[in-house]
């Protein structure tokens, strides 16, 4: 489990160590591990921060998700309902965001600065603003990824429109999986339903087994479906090639 400072934790979950605090004083959170005088949190609370955070985008104010949060927490154990909120909420990756300055971005990328690719990156959430002159990275390893195409040649407004079309793909195909597979993992349920602890322990189990089960039935069809693409352009490009080269005459 990855341990967090409150400013990493607020980068994590895209807030403010400022609502992070207010969150905590509200009850919302539960309280930091102490190590000494500096509070540790871990992917628990930022389970919980998703948790507020997507609520919050629902429309619900703070007095509702801690009546949610109450009722939800209410006859169970607390670390059953941590567990359940971090196997369906916490970040798959282990990625931790960084922060860099503007210019550090744009010698990442050429160093040419592209007002509108800040304003895509943005808009995507590849970035954001982290104060003057400086940007959260949720996900260094994909902004190091666009870096690299941005280096062999790929423009890098070009690079941003790819993502943002993969991205598209990529969520269908993710929502696919889900859809598919959630209602096996609630037994049915209708939403609403809230389990006990015993179907917590079981619905964390299915939740943390299909999370690499859905990684290696994309990879696999991802790597066969880019052999299948590459063999595919190659065998196209070849064939315009070889029909550009004038056959011999007969005479020779």
């Amino acid at each position: 489990m990855v341990d967090y400072r409150i400013d990493d934790l607020a980068q994590a979950a895209g807030m403010t160590v400022r609502n992070v605090r207010a969150y905590q004083e509200r009850g919302l959170l539960h309280p930091p591990a102490k190590r000494g005088r500096t509070g540790v949190y871990d992917d628990t609370h930022l389970a919980r921060l998703r948790l507020i955070g997507q609520l919050l985008e629902r429309g619900y104010t703070s007095a509702h998700i801690a009546d949610f949060i109450d009722n939800w927490e209410a006859g169970h154990d607390l670390g059953m309902t941590l567990g359940l909120e971090t196997a369906l909420l916490a970040p798959a990756s282990g990625e931790l965001a960084e922060q860099i300055s503007s210019g550090e971005l744009i010698a990442m990328f050429g160093g040419v600065f592209q007002p509108e690719a800040f304003d895509a990156a943005a808009a995507m959430g590849v970035i954001a603003p982290a104060g003057e002159d400086r940007w959260t990275i949720r996900s260094p390893r994909l902004l190091r990824a666009g870096a690299e195409l941005v280096a062999i040649g790929i423009p890098l407004m070009e690079v941003l429109d790819l993502g943002a079309a993969l991205r598209e793909k990529v969520t269908a195909v993710a929502h696919l999986f889900v859809d598919r597979v959630a209602p096996y993992v609630v037994g049915g349920h209708d939403p609403g339903w809230v389990p006990s602890d015993d179907e917590m322990a079981r619905i964390v189990s299915l939740v943390e087994q299909m999370r690499p089960l859905a990684r290696v039935v994309v990879d696999e069809e991802l790597a066969s479906a880019l052999e299948g693409g590459i063999s595919a352009y190659v065998a196209q490009w070849l064939s315009a090639a070889i029909d550009q080269i004038e056959p011999p005459s007969e005479a020779s």
